[in-house]
């Protein structure tokens, strides 16, 4: 089962408390292993504008109609692995036609949606070239060869079809019902038990 491009949506009574209520945009999948980014945990700590101000990029444009708006963006919590490691989820209107589309080390995960890990793109964005929409993640999430698709099979979590409007909105606090809804589940009629048939 290939899971790029996948929403993992954490079922209740996830052993893991980083993954309760989680919803996860998988990256990256093949036999070796699995990356992903939690798309629904803000973390308590200073907004995105701040953190590149501490890296030295600073803000030189005001928030361009649509475009995303840095400055007062939460940082998400976008898993356990490399918690000081930042990554870009964005839309694939960046790179921009004045930057060189090899620029970026961009991972493309969606026909919409993409990763993007290096300082050029936050840079684009400070100065309001940045892509329409976007998120910053701390971490990542990883799993090792077979250990995601174990995961699934002991009822660890649900799989969806991408929502790249889902993934990249940034109303966190009901992602993980809405991500249950577009499967066309309650989340009241979901068991924090494992059954076997």
């Amino acid at each position: 089962m290939e899971l790029t491009g996948k929403l993992l949506i954490a079922m209740p009574g996830m052993p893991d408390p980083r993954f309760e209520h989680a919803v996860v945009l998988v990256c990256a999948h093949s036999p070796e292993g699995a990356m992903g980014l939690i798309v629904n945990k803000p973390l308590p700590q200073p907004a995105l504008g701040e953190l590149m101000g501490q890296i030295g990029i600073h803000m030189t444009a005001s928030d361009r109609g649509e475009r995303a708006s840095a400055g007062s963006a939460p940082i998400l919590f976008g898993g356990p692995v490399e918690t000081g490691r930042g990554f870009v989820l964005h839309s694939r209107d960046w790179p921009s036609a004045r930057r060189d589309a090899g620029a970026g080390g961009m991972m493309q995960i969606s026909e919409q949606v993409a990763m993007t890990a290096t300082r050029d793109i936050l840079e684009d964005i400070a100065a309001g070239e940045g892509p329409r929409l976007a998120q910053f993640a701390l971490g990542y999430a990883g799993w090792g060869p077979g250990q995601l698709e174990g995961e699934i099979a002991a009822n660890g979590w649900l799989v969806a079809e991408a929502d790249d409007t889902l993934a990249l909105d940034p109303d966190y606090a009901t992602k993980w019902q809405r991500a249950l809804a577009t499967m066309g589940i309650d989340p009241r009629s979901l068991s924090a038990t494992a059954g076997r048939a």
